[in-house]
């Protein structure tokens, strides 16, 4: 709505001096406000003046919130250019407003500057990891006492959603599992070969490869995998779970989200990594097979023989049983991350995010103390 002087008229007072700004008629969001800029130009063409102002809204029909934000910002440009103001003809409604507005403006004195040494970002560091370690100390424990009530019979998930899971988990893994597996076999067999070249042994590519898929490579490249498709997807459908209040609801019902949210996902990612460890092992070794047997010329059948008689069953084991430890880390790491979430779409990003940083951290560390382990064991 236009300005005009049926809704904003300036009168001089009386007195000397002193000028009132009368304001009439509605003035509510939906009549489109002016600035408080237009207020004052619309005023300075009145040419009437005076060092005193007041606000007269005696004749107000109508006005709401976005009429005191609006006398607010005009007062705070007329304080500016040192003028005296007089809100006794507003109404009493709006002057409350604007008093409780005054009372919680911060104060003038200026902010101490942030700290931004290195002690203290280093002491910010540590605070935020002793509390991470706290929150994943207590998720575990939780998911432990979910596991035992579980196993009590108090309660349990539905079979289907367990399903879902896992289908989401494995099969339709396959795919990357496949060709990142398949590459590096490929980079192994020729990073073998280029040193047993030397001695005449390119067939020990097969010893290089199975070993190294089978142990390590196989359950390490699959987790790390698994923690950037499944952990940050465990993390991005629990984030929107609390973003829409779902999980709530369920605490509500009496139905514990540890339960029927965290411990299945938990179990069908440990059932489902030595499944793809293993099937992650076969391509590298296929990897390797085609690399002997197309570029160094090494017979198919000799170089199958000598896989086999390479890999023991304490291979297979050491890699399935790593498989499974990183499978825990990753459903951990997403499954914690996501029920951290807050309640805003950024925060479900920054979930699924952190999902993946912390799933990969774990693994990186777990299979470092697994090496350790294994080799003081003998295994």
């Amino acid at each position: 709505m236009p300005l005009s002087e049926e809704r904003f008229r300036v009168l001089p007072e009386p007195q000397a001096a002193s000028v009132r700004w009368v304001f009439a008629g509605s003035w509510r969001l939906s009549d489109r406000l002016p600035q408080a800029a237009e207020l004052i130009a619309f005023a300075a063409e009145s040419k009437a003046e005076g060092t005193t102002i007041s606000l007269d809204g005696q004749q107000l029909n109508a006005w709401d919130s976005g009429f005191a934000v609006l006398i607010r910002g005009l007062i705070q440009q007329l304080q500016a250019e040192g003028v005296q103001l007089d809100f006794s003809a507003l109404p009493d409604g709006l002057r409350r407003l604007l008093h409780l507005a005054a009372q919680g403006e911060p104060p003038d004195a200026p902010h101490a500057e942030a700290n931004t040494g290195f002690i203290h970002r280093l002491g910010l560091l540590t605070l935020e990891i002793g509390a991470d370690m706290r929150a994943f100390a207590r998720f575990i424990g939780e998911l432990l006492q979910a596991t035992g009530e579980a196993l009590r019979g108090k309660g349990s998930f539905r079979a289907r959603d367990f399903w879902s899971i896992v289908e989401q988990c494995g099969p339709q893994a396959f795919g990357i599992v496949s060709l990142i597996s398949f590459l590096v076999g490929l980079i192994l067999a020729y990073m073998g070969a280029a040193q047993l070249a030397r001695f005449g042994a390119q067939v020990y590519i097969a010893d290089l490869v199975g070993i190294g898929m089978v142990r390590e490579i196989g359950a390490l490249m699959t987790g790390i995998v698994v923690a950037g498709r499944s952990g940050a997807a465990f993390a991005a459908q629990l984030g929107t779970m609390q973003v829409n209040e779902e999980i709530d609801a369920y605490r509500t019902a009496g139905m514990a989200p540890m339960r029927y949210l965290v411990l299945p996902r938990m179990l069908a990612l440990i059932l489902m990594m030595p499944l793809l460890t293993i099937y992650a092992s076969v391509m590298g070794i296929l990897a390797g097979l085609s690399v002997a047997v197309l570029v160094f010329g090494l017979d198919a059948t000799a170089y199958f023989s000598q896989t086999v008689e390479t890999l023991s069953l304490t291979d297979f084991g050491v890699g399935l049983a790593k498989s499974c430890v990183y499978g825990a880390m990753v459903a951990l790491a997403g499954c914690l991350r996501g029920m951290q979430c807050g309640r805003s779409a950024q925060s479900v990003g920054e979930a699924a995010t952190s999902a993946v940083v912390t799933g990969i951290l774990l693994i990186v560390v777990t299979a470092s103390m697994l090496t350790i382990v294994f080799y003081k064991l003998g295994i």
